[in-house]
């Protein structure tokens, strides 16, 4: 018996690996299967990825022209050719820088014009502020006269008289402040040389103590307007004596022998 049931173990030892074997060959054997179905598959994919899609308007072939060669030219030629550019440069240059110059002239001599026309005006502008300046304050010139006239003859006697004299000086006072203001000053030609662009002689006066031309004494007070004159001074101007002739003196000398008789 045990030899028996040794046998038959042994049996099924040997018979199982051999099943275990079969299952792993069909194992394999499917896996295999399943790998070539799936390279199938991509192949079939990849290959619909790749085909191209044929355009439906094939695009036309354009003929490209192909230049003719033109015969060579000779070295004069091309001299010839580029002298002529050459010329008709330096015309148009000459034609351009004549433009230029005509017009380089005429800005500067208008720029010269309105430069002179600013000046022109602002020059009468000036002298015709000027020129009111001088009738206005030229009629005031008599009453600052008036003034000085009474000052120089009045004499108050009493409180009363003073009074009066002093609140018409002042009157003065603020009427001479005020044409200083306006660059009005007052002539001071006593001891100076007679200047007819400044001073009227009035009067003459023989006299030894003061050079021939001198002004003595100032008889209306002249005025000045910045540098132009706007009232001459009315002066008296001294003049030498007149030199007797040797006929006047024997005459004079006898004359007065005559009378000492």
């Amino acid at each position: 018996m045990s030899t028996t049931q040794n046998e038959q173990q042994l049996e099924k030892n040997i018979e199982t690996p051999e099943v275990e074997s079969t299952d792993d060959t069909s194992m394999t054997a499917e896996t295999a299967e399943t790998e070539t179905t799936e390279t199938a598959e991509t192949e079939t994919t990849a290959e619909t990825t790749v085909t191209p899609v044929e355009d439906a308007n094939p695009k036309e072939e354009v003929e490209t022209p192909v230049p003719q060669t033109s015969p060579e030219e000779s070295p004069e030629t091309t001299i010839t050719a580029l002298t002529e550019q050459i010329e008709a440069l330096q015309n148009q240059l000459q034609d351009q820088a004549q433009q230029y110059d005509l017009l380089k002239n005429s800005h500067i001599r208008l720029t010269a014009e309105f430069d002179n026309y600013r000046k022109r005006t602002a020059k009468e502008k000036q002298d015709l502020e000027v020129v009111v300046k001088r009738n206005t304050i030229g009629e005031l010139l008599s009453v600052v006269d008036n003034f000085e006239r009474a000052r120089n003859t009045i004499n108050p006697n009493n409180d009363g008289e003073a009074m009066i004299h002093k609140s018409y000086q002042g009157v003065y006072k603020n009427l001479v402040d005020s044409l200083k203001r306006l660059g009005v000053s007052p002539m001071r030609p006593e001891g100076q040389a007679f200047d007819p662009l400044y001073h009227e002689a009035m009067l003459r006066e023989y006299t030894d103590e003061y050079p021939e031309g001198t002004v003595i004494e100032e008889l209306m007070r002249g005025y000045m307007l910045g540098e132009q004159v706007l009232r001459h001074a009315m002066v008296k101007v001294a003049a030498p004596k007149p030199t007797e002739s040797p006929e006047e003196s024997e005459n004079s000398s006898s004359d007065e022998s005559t009378s000492a008789e």
